[in-house]
């Protein structure tokens, strides 16, 4: 039997907006896990995302932040990736959810690339810039704890997945 299928839902700063069919990994209140196959290959930055990756996607309504823990087959780490974004809503058939620019690349070797910030508009509210900027300093404190903690996440959850 298939996991339920979730709608994720991306809304941009300017009111754009993207949707993803994705597998329900996991859910309870105010957090999610979906499962997303990369349509095809991607390259972001220096990593080099092969067409059906495993992107893990984690969201919580309370955190500041989203997560796409990106794998491969064996469930090894390829990169971590952190979207900066609030009003984070979660049902039973969507994950809704706006992105403020920036994000943040980790890599297996520790390295934490912020990416995007010179994306933010210059008529940012000062509060929603503080916010912004917050969000992305406590993102790049200690990237390999953060790498650890991905992973452990994401295997734990293949550990108890069954096809």
């Amino acid at each position: 039997m298939s996991d339920p299928v979730v709608t994720e839902i991306k809304t941009k700063l300017s009111g754009e907006r993207k949707e993803f069919k994705c597998e329900l990994l996991r859910a309870s209140t105010g957090e999610a896990v979906v499962i997303y196959r990369m349509p095809h290959d991607v390259q972001l930055e220096d990593v080099f995302l092969p067409k059906d990756t495993v992107s893990i996607g984690y969201f919580w309504e309370q955190k500041a932040f989203n997560a796409y823990h990106w794998i491969d087959d064996k469930q090894d780490t390829l990169a971590l990736y952190f979207n900066v974004c609030d009003n984070t809503r979660i049902s039973d058939k969507l994950i809704e959810w706006r992105d403020l620019v920036v994000d943040v690349l980790m890599t297996p070797d520790g390295l934490c690339r912020v990416l995007d910030e010179h994306e933010l508009p210059d008529n940012l509210e000062e509060e929603l810039r503080h916010y912004i900027n917050t969000s992305r300093d406590d993102l790049c404190r200690d990237p390999l704890s953060r790498l650890a903690e991905f992973d452990n996440l994401s295997r734990a959850l293949f550990s108890h997945r069954t096809n």
